[in-house]
């Protein structure tokens, strides 16, 4: 999946924008604040990194071994619950949709009851 069809697609959650707290290399997706997508580049390779559960994030790793890996740049103790992909030619465009929408549900679950309200869910 492209990169642009993948932030295409965050965006079209309820409440998701772009923000660029990382400097305009790195786009970061939020609702409410809350980070579920980041897209960045890695040596030249268009990456993505999407929030997760522990257990559905060792599922894409096991999953997808030699593809998906641990949130690459989050510290030690988060990186369960990150996991970062090429975004490019590495898994179909259902399996990506799939993590998008598991992050933002991931994300969204945690907000305050009157939050999650305001989006309309």
């Amino acid at each position: 999946m492209k990169p642009e069809k993948a932030i295409e697609y965050c965006l079209q959650k309820n409440g998701a924008y772009d923000d660029y707290p990382f400097g305009l290399d790195v786009t970061v997706i939020k609702v409410k604040g809350k980070i579920f997508a980041q897209f960045f580049k890695l040596n030249g390779i268009n990456m993505a990194t999407f929030n997760c559960d522990r257990m559905t994030g060792e599922f894409y790793r096991n999953q997808y071994r030699d593809i998906v890996v641990r949130g690459y740049h989050c510290p030690s103790v988060q990186q369960p619950y990150f996991n970062t992909l090429p975004i490019e030619n590495s898994l179909e465009d259902d399996v990506i949709k799939d993590m998008i929408d598991h992050s933002y549900e991931r994300v969204v679950s945690k907000l305050p009851k009157y939050v999650r309200n305001e989006l309309d869910l």
